[in-house]
């Protein structure tokens, strides 16, 4: 199981949200590249990044520092927020992003995200935001009609690198992990499955650790919790 460290990017700093509200900002590093080098050095095998500013704005806005990131850090990097068009993904892969993540997309205009994803195999992951139930769109500003589990079986046969998904209501609480839900989803899916929102503690690691190979779980994105130090990634990779 792998463990992504999460790098939220806005006004090209790393900052962490709660619940995904713009105005619930906290800033943890000035330098996003700097916090990418401490995850390196702990011994971490992925980075996950999203650029906040983009997730609202629907197109890149942090581009400055995931070049930075990209540069300065040699690990392989997963990238969400604000990719809506394929210029999008073909500029972010060019730039040396491993997997981009579709998100709104997959609401607003499935067929093409579909398309994409046969396109870039391996390159793009589903990313669906939900509060337990529904798909969050439109960086967790809208709420689709759309079922979590209903969209994860539509993309099920695209040729998507992985699903990661967020649960919104959880996200940067550090309140821990819904595990009855995720086990439910990720079961459903042959899909290798991440999840993020609401990591607390080292148990809720062993918990996800326990499913892996019941449920297809493949990794956790952790934010919160390590800028909190509740536990450090070193840690975290001995859970998993």
């Amino acid at each position: 199981m792998i463990i992504y460290p999460a790098i939220d990017l806005k006004d090209g700093k790393c900052v962490r949200l709660y619940q995904g509200d713009m105005n619930q900002v906290t800033v943890y590093n000035e330098s996003p590249a700097d916090q990418a080098l401490f995850f390196a050095k702990e011994g971490c095998s992925w980075l996950h990044l999203v650029d906040l500013d983009g997730a609202v704005k629907g197109y890149p806005v942090n581009v400055d520092a995931v070049k930075e990131i990209i540069e300065r850090v040699d690990l392989p990097v997963q990238l969400g927020g604000g990719i809506r068009t394929e210029k999008d993904i073909e500029t972010w892969l060019q730039a040396g992003v491993n997997r981009v993540i579709l998100g709104t997309k997959l609401v607003k205009d499935p067929a093409q995200a579909k398309a994409l994803c046969h396109k870039y195999p391996d390159q793009i992951v589903v990313g669906i935001d939900g509060d337990g139930e529904h798909v969050m769109v439109e960086g967790w500003l809208e709420k689709s009609d759309i079922r979590v589990q209903d969209l994860i079986s539509d993309f099920e046969q695209a040729g998507a690198a992985a699903v990661i998904y967020t649960d919104t209501r959880r996200d940067g609480t550090e309140q821990g992990l819904d595990a009855e839900n995720i086990k439910k989803l990720a079961g459903d899916t042959s899909l290798p499955f991440i999840v993020a929102g609401g990591v607390a503690t080292l148990a809720d690691l062993k918990a996800m650790k326990s499913l892996e190979e019941s449920c297809g779980i493949n990794g956790v994105v952790i934010g919160r919790a390590f800028y909190e130090n509740a536990f450090t990634p070193k840690e975290a990779l001995a859970q998993c």
